[in-house]
């Protein structure tokens, strides 16, 4: 199994759990109506990896995202996630009222950072995602529609999360195409602090 990292510990998350929709301007940008609940969709624990790798066959876009480790049924550390959206295949299968499992759970599409302890006020989180040092993406608890208590319970509501499952929280405006050779900065802030940077090139 792939595993991510907390504390210098390798952890093995047994699913991702993924808010889609959760930013008003992120859906704007994509022209999709706003949800009237969450929309949650999965990826598996083959999507992990700490690399960005290009794609010659499909457009692939990145979503930045502060993810969440839950351990004991509570949000226990944060880290920063790529989502990454095959979104032409993505478009297509919406269009067929299909899911989404071939644009969004392919071997590759979740790119964390390190995770960190959570000892600091939640409602203080926010994250900047960088690329080739250009602020592209900017977002965090008070631009949420669904805050991440609130996410944590609406998916407890119907399913079990397993000690060290991961919550990504949706991804703000700013989306785009990952390109061959571009440097990703990922960070997540409580307040002003930065709590982490992550930096990867596209390979």
């Amino acid at each position: 199994m792939k595993s991510i990292t907390l504390n210098n510990t390798e952890l093995k998350p047994s699913k991702l759990v993924c808010i889609g929709r959760n930013y008003v301007d992120h859906i704007k940008e994509l022209n999709n109506e706003t949800p009237t609940e969450p929309v949650i969709f999965m990826k598996p624990n083959s999507a992990i990896t700490d690399e960005i790798t290009f794609n010659e066959t499909d457009a692939v876009h990145y979503e930045g995202e502060i993810s969440f480790i839950v351990q004991s049924g509570k949000l226990a550390a944060v880290g920063f996630g790529l989502d990454l959206t095959k979104r032409e295949v993505q478009s297509r299968l919406k269009s067929k009222g299909l899911p989404w499992e071939r644009a969004k759970a392919f071997d590759g599409a979740a790119v964390f950072s390190e995770f960190v302890d959570i000892d600091f006020d939640i409602q203080d989180l926010r994250m900047e995602l960088w690329i080739n040092n250009k602020l592209q993406q900017s977002g965090g608890y008070d631009l949420m529609l669904l805050r991440p208590d609130k996410i944590l319970t609406e998916i407890q509501s119907f399913m079990t999360l397993e000690d060290n499952d991961i919550i990504m929280t949706g991804t703000p405006k700013g989306v785009g195409k990952v390109n061959l050779g571009n440097e990703f900065i990922g960070k997540i802030y409580a307040k002003n602090k930065l709590l982490i940077e992550k930096t990867w090139v596209v390979e």
